[in-house]
């Protein structure tokens, strides 16, 4: 029986393989048309969609914006004498992250260039407080021929270059140096300060900022606003060559009202003194001389201040970081009483011709209060107790007022307050009363007010304590027979291109609405002063008429039963010497508070500054060599040997050396 087997063509579904095939067909042209249709959109979204950033993004990979540092503005005192200002040098600088072994790197440097060991530790703390990929300068201010030795070996130094950069300089050194202040490098906590703030942009490249001083308060008008460099670059990340670029605007030049020739003689008559003295126009509320001794030099702080000196600086025990003119309070002593006398008369408290017996001293309470010795200065009015110091008739007089009728009067004279002086860190002081006896203290006890104590507020001690600047404020307001004005440090900003000055307008005057007749008779009381009284010495013989009061301030308290004996008082100890006066009496053009601390007396060793201060303003006289040796040793009353004349005085740049300290 035959067995048949149907061929392939009988088996196969022709028509269902092409079926099958052209259905392939159809998808993989469908597949294949989405993956077109995908691809176009894909490149419709990134070319049209997204162009411009995808341009922008394009061009910043091709492209590099470079800050440019402005220049920053020069400080000058009220004759153009400059204070601050910048001068070129070469930096050694090293970029971390482009470096693979550090340590290595600068062992080798210093084989090259000398790199001490201060400037190792520089370096180090400047990475600590920096990003690994900011330029950090290693070197600075190097030589010519220090740079030409690196740049034959620059080679072998990758992540290394050198830089010029702008360096702040202070020709005057420790001169003014609590005015004018100082820059230092941005540290990590001023950099995520400046991050927040709406600056961040004008700081890019920006390594210094103001730290104290001027240099601080009108750091936004000194730095000027940083321009930028658009380059193009390689591959490697070079500067190929420059596409655009938008230049920096410097920095503004900033107008001080300080005399700076008077405030060299300032502090020359103070020596090796410690103190503090404000001298201002009352006219206007200018600052002419700003004085805190000892002081500083602020060139050690602008690259970086070493342990050495730092220590120097820091753990004296004359505190010459200190600024004693507004950070620095001390009892008013007896300059107070013609502030009391004035509170006296506007509140009605004590007639001007009203009697009062000083016996030598006066009890409250069971507590014996002194005054002038055991007899006395007899019967005395209120103009008399001025010209004399009565300490009797003060203590009365603060017992009629009371704590907080003197509080009241004295805190629109500034007594106690922020004047608002345009310079950072100014203290308040204390003006006691029993509102702030309550908020100071915790104890019940210690929040009470106790008669006792208000006595001796009148003679300026207690509690009372005061700044230098809050005291010549005060004074010039009485100069000013009750017109209160603002006391400012700068006079102008000044367009470094142009030299164009722009004011700094002050404030509107404050009328206090002092009575004539009463302003007549405390300014007879401090004529007589400087006339017959405490300070006649000193003021013997001035073609002007001077009003003032000495003061003589305690720095430790004494024993009731106790006589101040300054020979057994450590000199810390000893009572401050302090001075407020304006000239001329008639029609005041300077008023000046002084304090030399644990000095003594008032008259002898305050009152002769402020007799040369006057002489220098009012009649353009310099003291003689011989006289200011005289003065930095309290041995001065009228100036001695031959006078100078202030036009022919020249200052001379220091050698930026520390000045004004003792280390004891």
């Amino acid at each position: 029986m035959a067995f048949h087997l149907p061929s392939l063509s009988e088996l196969r579904n022709t028509e269902f393989e092409i079926f099958k095939f052209q259905t392939r067909v159809v998808v993989l042209q469908g597949v294949v048309l989405l993956c077109f249709a995908l691809l176009g959109i894909r490149l419709f979204y990134l070319q049209v969609i997204r162009h411009e950033e995808l341009l922008e993004q394009a061009e910043n990979n091709r492209t590099a914006v470079l800050p440019t540092v402005p220049n920053r503005g020069t400080i000058l005192d009220r004759n153009g004498v400059v204070l601050a200002n910048n001068y070129s040098a070469y930096t050694l600088e090293i970029t971390p992250a482009r470096v693979k072994d550090l340590e290595a790197t600068i062992d080798s440097l210093s084989e090259i260039i000398d790199i001490p060991l201060r400037d190792r530790r520089r370096f180090k703390r400047m990475r600590e407080e920096s990003k690994n990929f900011d330029s950090l300068p290693i070197r600075s201010r190097l030589t010519d021929e220090e740079v030409a030795k690196f740049t034959a070996q620059q080679f072998r130094f990758p992540g290394v270059e050198i830089k010029a950069r702008l360096f702040r300089n202070y020709p005057f050194g420790h001169l003014a140096s609590h005015v004018v202040g100082y820059i230092g490098r941005i540290n990590q906590k001023e950099k995520e300060q400046i991050e927040e703030s709406d600056d961040e942009g004008n700081y890019r490249g920006t390594q210094y900022i103001g730290k104290l001083g001027v240099e601080q308060r009108y750091e936004r008008e000194l730095h000027g606003i940083t321009g930028v460099q658009e380059v193009e670059t390689s591959a490697g990340g070079r500067a190929v060559r420059r596409l655009a670029s938008r230049p920096a605007t410097p920095g503004q030049n900033v107008v001080l009202s300080i005399d700076m020739k008077l405030q060299k003689m300032i502090e020359d008559l103070y020596g090796e003194r410690r103190g503090a003295l404000v001298a201002l126009d009352p006219r206007t509320g200018e600052i002419l001389a700003f004085v805190s001794k000892p002081t500083f030099d602020p060139n050690l702080f602008v690259d970086g201040i070493d342990s050495e000196s730092w220590k120097l600086l820091s753990e004296s025990i004359d505190k010459p970081l200190l600024n004693r003119a507004m950070r620095g309070t001390y009892p008013p002593g007896s300059t107070y009483k013609p502030f009391m006398a004035m509170a006296a008369l506007e509140t009605g408290k004590r007639s001007a011709s009203e009697i009062v017996n000083d016996a030598g001293s006066w009890t409250y309470g069971g507590h014996t209060f002194r005054s002038h010795g055991d007899a006395g200065l007899g019967p005395v009015d209120m103009v008399k107790s001025i010209v004399l110091s009565s300490n009797v008739y003060y203590y009365s007089l603060a017992n009629t007022m009371g704590v907080d009728t003197i509080h009241d009067f004295m805190k629109p004279l500034g007594f106690g307050q922020i004047t608002g002086l345009d310079l950072p860190g100014e203290l308040r002081g204390t003006l006691p009363s029993t509102d702030w006896k309550k908020k100071t203290y915790k104890k019940p006890e210690q929040q009470r007010w106790y008669g006792g104590e208000t006595i001796s507020l009148g003679i300026g001690q207690g509690y009372n304590a005061f700044t230098m600047l809050q005291l010549a404020t005060a004074t010039s307001t009485l100069a000013n027979g009750g017109i209160y004005r603002k006391p400012r440090l700068v006079m102008a900003t000044q367009d470094p291109i142009q030299r164009v000055d722009r004011a700094v307008a002050g404030e509107e005057p404050i009328n206090l609405g002092f009575k004539p007749e009463n302003v007549a008779v405390v300014h007879q009381g401090l004529i007589g002063v400087a006339k017959e009284g405490t300070a006649a010495r000193v003021f013997a013989g001035t073609p002007y008429q001077s009003a003032g009061k000495t003061g003589t301030a305690q720095a430790v308290t004494i024993g009731q039963k106790d006589k101040y004996n300054a020979s057994k008082l450590d000199e810390h100890q000893r009572d401050h010497a302090l001075y407020m006066a304006f000239a001329p009496a008639e029609n005041p053009q300077i008023a000046l508070a002084i304090v030399v601390e644990n000095a003594g007396f008032g008259a002898a060793q305050a009152a002769p500054i402020a007799r040369r201060i006057f002489d220098y303003w009012l009649v353009g006289d310099y003291p003689s060599a011989q006289d200011i040796e005289a003065s930095q040793k309290g041995q001065a009353s009228t100036p001695i040997g031959v006078k100078r004349r202030k036009e022919d005085i020249q200052l001379a740049p220091s050698e930026g050396v520390v000045g004004g300290i003792k280390n004891r």
